[in-house]
């Protein structure tokens, strides 16, 4: 199967990998150092499952050098999926499906909005990974994608792709409640992302302090009253879940935490703004999400006001 990863980071970088590994054909849509490194040196991935090293397979920042594909990975972070989305065309055949790998619950509907005509599969992504440098990604744990069609129907081209996943042995599973699956999600980001970020704390240190877990609670009921306002009921329960869950995960550093490190853009909007913007829409109000909105957007606005225009 022609498979473009968009995107080819911790996340794209590492299903890529297995997908290549499996006699897929796999382009790799990538920019800057990371992109000099795979064209020189290929992928290399350091896996508790394996590791991984990726040659044979084409690296680009092009789309047009890939043509048209039967599955797109969207592996972009939540600010640049509009304008990354419009520039899938080269690579959109009569019958390409769209998976989102993304952090967020609303990007498959904004790419859904510019390919009508096409499959946008909604999907989530558990699973521990990081860019060691250049054309380097580590995957610590985890590895599994949950996905389904945004309308919670279940339809041919869905099983095609779990098919696909499961043959490159990636942990997959299709749910026909993939939006609540993305607000179980934020569940976890819209806090332990924020948190990490401010503190400089990993998930270890976050949970084994009673005051940061206070915090990560207050923003997880701010997660569920907005969750409420889309029509999905996160339980209470899934609270001691959530945490219970990062007690096995360790010194991870969440993937905004190492956008900070890198001097990346921060996903604030995607993870804390729509919580504050429902909830405001709905005359309620978010305070701790509003905090760390305001101190995120600091952050990312000092981060950008760093970076020469090529750079940003």
């Amino acid at each position: 199967m022609r498979i473009a990863v968009m995107g080819a980071g911790a996340v794209g970088g590492y299903f890529g990998a297995r997908l290549a590994a499996t006699s897929n054909q796999v382009a790799f849509i990538a920019r800057g150092d990371h992109l000099t490194a795979l064209r020189r040196d290929g992928l290399a991935v350091e896996s508790y499952r394996g590791n991984l090293r990726i040659r044979d397979a084409l690296f680009t920042d092009d789309p047009t050098q890939v043509g048209a594909v039967d599955l797109i990975l969207f592996c972009v972070k939540s600010y640049d999926t509009e304008p990354v989305a419009q520039s899938l065309g080269p690579m959109m055949g009569p019958e390409t499906i769209i998976l989102s790998l993304q952090n967020g619950v609303d990007n498959p509907d904004k790419i859904a909005r510019l390919w009508k005509n096409h499959h946008v599969l909604a999907g989530v992504v558990y699973i521990a990974s990081e860019i060691l440098g250049p054309g380097r990604i580590k995957h610590s744990a985890g590895g599994q994608i949950v996905f389904g069609e945004p309308n919670g129907q279940a339809q041919v081209t869905t099983e095609a792709v779990e098919r696909l996943l499961a043959s490159a042995e990636i942990s997959c599973e299709v749910n026909r409640e993939i939006r609540a699956v993305q607000w179980r999600k934020l569940l976890w980001n819209a806090p332990f992302c924020a948190i990490s970020c401010l503190t400089r704390a990993t998930v270890k240190e976050i949970v084994e302090s009673g005051a940061l877990t206070k915090l990560a609670l207050d923003c997880m009921a701010e997660v569920q009253e907005a969750a409420t306002t889309q029509a999905v009921d996160l339980s209470p329960a899934l609270f001691d879940e959530t945490l219970h869950f990062s007690k096995g995960i360790g010194d991870f550093k969440p993937s905004m935490l190492q956008d900070l490190e890198a001097g990346k853009p921060l996903e604030y909007e995607a993870f804390n703004g729509i919580v504050v913007n429902l909830l405001e829409r709905a005359g309620k109000r978010a305070p701790t999400n509003q905090v760390f909105y305001s101190a995120l957007k600091y952050l990312d606005e000092k981060i950008r006001g760093q970076k020469t225009p090529r750079e940003s």
